[in-house]
């Protein structure tokens, strides 16, 4: 008995998101930052680091639906199915908010060695300096829209994506 293609559907978008999740992960192994032992814990160099920890835990987490044989029971491979987009869904979100995150944390380092042009900071560079870390903390926000957008730019399947809030609900519980 041939699965339903439905079932076909959904092989297919576990491809694409574990697509999205390993070209997120290879670009956040990418991420160099190289502070001064004056920068080290600053809030931006403190992020990219934390944005490549979570990218690791995230690699580190076993997977957690049952991994049952269907063979060939078309309702165990359904169920199978869906429990594999749910996990590797989450993963991209984790993924996508660390890659956001990360890329606002090299904006800020951008912005402050624009301002700081080589000197050591002084009190004449504390506003631009404040305004750099409050951007950083307002970016931190879209995860579950980005990627939807994308998904549906694309033409990608997404009727059995998880929502944001189930998604959030699985994370509370890791």
């Amino acid at each position: 008995m041939n699965p339903p293609p439905v079932n076909d559907a959904r092989a297919m978008r576990v491809a694409e998101i574990m697509t999205d999740f390993r070209n997120l992960q290879y670009y956040l192994s990418q991420l160099r930052a190289t502070p001064t032992a004056e920068e080290y814990y600053l809030e931006g160099y403190s992020l990219l680091r934390q944005c490549q920890a979570e990218a690791q835990a995230i690699l580190d987490q076993p997977f957690s639906a049952g991994t049952t044989s269907p063979g060939g029971d078309a309702e165990q491979e359904k169920a199978q199915l869906r429990a594999i987009i749910v996990d590797s869904a989450v993963r991209r979100f984790q993924c996508q908010r660390a890659y956001l995150r990360a890329h606002a944390g090299l904006r800020w380092q951008n912005s402050r060695n624009s301002i700081l042009r080589g000197q050591k900071p002084n009190a004449s560079h504390l506003a631009l300096l404040q305004q750099a870390d409050s951007q950083l903390r307002m970016a931190h926000a879209h995860v579950d829209g980005t990627l939807r957008n994308a998904d549906a730019t694309q033409g990608k399947w997404l009727a059995e994506d998880p929502s944001l809030t189930y998604i959030q609900q699985i994370l509370m519980t890791r």
